[in-house]
């Protein structure tokens, strides 16, 4: 196996506890910092080269929610927890893999990373080779700043990361789609190795009969076509009333034109499509429902416009498949009941959105759906809160990361007890033989005393 030496030797140093002391993950995490502070510019061309150049939207998508500075102050207050007798300590899995996406492709490498590190792990990561700039900057400037005897960076494609997830590894971390999550976790499962897998899915968005509807729009509108919809918890199509999707309409509209302009070919903050087998498969799916808004497509730029498809049926292919692009069907339902069952007859998606000035109606569709995570009367903006857990459920994902919620996933939770060698008399009670008596003050010990407490062991 190619990786196998690479592997072994990461396995090695970190047996050698090289990765633990607290000064070292502290000295990493700050390498880090660097190299986002030094290589900012370098940062923005290569992802501006793979994605398209994008004014603003860039700056956010790739510096948003990193939290160097956080991991920095509170990684050690993380390390260990004591309980009531006992000792949680956040051990350190070993040598863990993290497989990036290419939607995101620096930001999504960096904050698993940041927490593996944080955590006290060797890591291997795999940028995605869709995105062939950043994966080379990475490649070659990453590795300028972090140990090389701890961190590794592999450039493969998909063949060779077949090869790659043959080798042992303590932990998996995979961004990407469902089915390659399901190869992922059939590898992981050889080694009984455990993952996270952050997924995608159809993401609804439901719009009810009383709201603001420019806010609506500007807030669903900046949500779907934000990194030119190519984000895993863009709203994903609108379930609204006949008459409410009248309403959008020209709001959507208007808010489209506010934000890219009259002609967002010619905007510098609307990107394009990654790739062209991407562009083909998004562009076919124009054909569902009727065109009410863009439309316009240029394969030589892999330009699709910001479009709303009103009128579309379940059963048209916009509705078969994430659309991972910068359309928006609307699928008219009678209310919201009709809307909640259409979404519970459905994967869990990633994310869930609800628009209404009644709050009632936004706990309704909270109380009654499942999904990874959910925001009310806004769109993506739950995922900046590193107060708050990112990742799916059932089809969308499994496990969780953001914040502590990171090096919580990097580590395993051991819990210790230290006794004293002393004071054995107080131990004779669990020793057998089991008399009568013992067993009646073993009882009383472990009895119910009140009404609604109970004790599980």
């Amino acid at each position: 196996n190619p990786y196998a030496g690479l592997v072994s030797h990461l396995r090695a140093v970190w047996l050698s506890g090289k990765t633990r002391p607290m000064e070292y993950r502290v000295a990493q995490l700050e390498a880090l910092g660097r190299f986002l502070d030094e290589k900012k510019q370098e940062i923005l061309e290569a992802t501006g080269s793979d994605m398209g150049k994008v004014r603003g939207g860039w700056v956010l998508a790739t510096f948003s929610g990193l939290c160097v500075p956080l991991c920095l102050g509170l990684a050690s207050s993380w390390v260990q927890v004591w309980g009531s007798g006992g000792l949680l300590v956040g051990d350190p899995y070993g040598v863990v893999l993290i497989i990036a996406p290419w939607n995101y492709p620096i930001h999504l490498f960096l904050v698993p990373l940041i927490g593996a590190i944080a955590a006290g792990n060797c890591v291997v990561i795999k940028p995605s080779e869709t995105t062939k700039n950043t994966e080379r900057l990475v490649a070659e400037m990453l590795t300028c700043y972090l140990d090389n005897d701890c961190f590794a960076v592999v450039t493969a494609g998909a063949q060779e990361t077949t090869r790659l997830l043959e080798n042992k590894f303590d932990y998996i971390f995979f961004t990407g789609t469902p089915s390659v999550g399901r190869i992922i976790m059939t590898a992981a499962a050889k080694h009984l190795t455990p993952v996270t897998l952050e997924l995608g899915g159809k993401n609804p968005c439901y719009v009810s009969d009383t709201c603001d509807v420019q806010n609506v729009a500007r807030r669903v509108a900046w949500g779907r076509f934000f990194n030119a919809g190519q984000t895993c918890i863009a709203p994903d199509y609108v379930l609204c009333s006949l008459e409410m999707q009248e309403k959008l309409m020209p709001a959507l509209r208007e808010a489209i034109t506010e934000f890219f302009g009259s002609n967002p070919r010619e905007s510098p903050d609307f990107g394009r499509i990654v790739g062209d087998k991407q562009f083909r498969r998004i562009r076919a799916l124009l054909c569902s429902g009727r065109v009410a808004i863009g439309g316009q497509t240029d394969e030589k730029e892999r330009y699709i416009a910001p479009t709303v498809l009103a009128d579309v049926l379940p059963s048209d292919p916009a509705m078969q498949e994430e659309i991972f692009g910068p359309i928006l069907p609307i699928v008219v339902v009678a209310n919201m009941d009709e809307a909640i069952d259409f979404i519970n007859a459905r994967p869990r998606p990633l994310a869930v959105y609800a628009f209404s000035c009644d709050s009632k109606v936004v706990n309704q569709v909270l109380e009654r759906t499942s999904s990874g995570g959910f925001c009310g009367n806004d769109t993506l903006m739950h995922v900046t809160l590193t107060s708050l857990p990112f990742g799916g459920i059932g089809n969308s994902g499994l496990g969780k990361y953001h914040g502590k919620f990171t090096f919580d996933t990097f580590s395993h939770h051991r819990g210790c007890l230290h006794r004293n060698m002393g004071l054995e008399a107080l131990n004779a009670l669990r020793y057998p033989p089991y008399t009568q008596q013992k067993l009646g003050l073993l009882t009383a010990t472990f009895e119910i005393k009140r009404k609604g407490m109970c004790t599980l062991l």
